[in-house]
């Protein structure tokens, strides 16, 4: 009994052909760096969003792995960790106001008084690419984050994901709508956001359209299926 093939992937997206959303692509400018920290395991979810964070930001690079040794070695060059955010895997200590949908906090989850300086300061952001344990493994394994400014979100939109990824927690958000949601307040500009999301918004609609099984070989053509592909993971 063979076992049936892997679906042949785009080369440029990454994910399976019938889920290809490169149509959908419109890189964006943006002045503040975006690099995706992904978790190997990661790689080979069809729902993940790294791949096409980096193609729907022009400043952006994707890394797999498990650890480095820093920034600077990531980056090819001298770099500032303090001008580096990383977005915050820890709880956040609700203050007496409101809270801001972006802020600098120190390592106790407390926002800074200087966190609007710290924020229009920042030449990069650090995203975190996997399921939430996945996360806190590359937060854990490498140490030269605790150097990047810790940033927080309070998004006030639910994740496209829906039902189609379990999420940990009712606010949290996929790779591409935290890096598209920071970058869009970073840089004053919410129309980011829409325009990002919009190959993501293809994927979930791919998704959830019938796909016809192949005809089996051999002299009969055999009928044609209905079979759907599925999410699966958590993150």
């Amino acid at each position: 009994m063979h076992s049936a093939p892997a679906p042949d992937l785009c080369p440029n997206c990454l994910k399976p052909e019938h889920l290809c959303i490169c149509e959908a692509v419109q890189p964006i400018d943006n002045g503040v760096f975006l690099l995706i920290l992904q978790h190997p395991q990661e790689k080979r979810e069809n729902l993940g969003t790294a791949q096409i964070a980096h193609l729907q930001f022009a400043n952006s690079m994707v890394k797999v792995g498990l650890s480095w040794p820093g920034l600077k070695r990531i980056l090819g060059r001298e770099v500032d960790p303090k001008r580096w955010g990383v977005l915050y895997l820890g709880p956040v200590k609700e203050g007496g106001g409101p809270r801001p949908e972006v802020a600098a906090v120190d390592r106790d989850g407390v926002p800074l008084r200087d966190s609007a300086q710290i924020l229009d300061d920042l030449e990069g952001v650090i995203v975190l690419d996997g399921t939430w344990s996945q996360a806190k493994t590359l937060w854990w394994r490498n140490a030269w984050l605790l150097k990047c400014r810790r940033i927080v979100l309070n998004p006030q939109f639910r994740s496209l994901y829906g039902q189609a990824r379990k999420e940990p927690r009712r606010d949290s958000v996929s790779t591409l709508e935290a890096g598209a949601f920071l970058l869009s307040r970073l840089e004053s500009d919410k129309t980011i956001l829409d325009t990002a999301l919009k190959p993501f918004s293809l994927l979930l609609k791919k998704l959830r359209q019938p796909r016809p099984r192949p005809a089996p070989s051999g002299d009969s053509a055999g009928g044609e299926g209905d079979g759907e592909e599925t999410g699966g993971g958590e993150g």
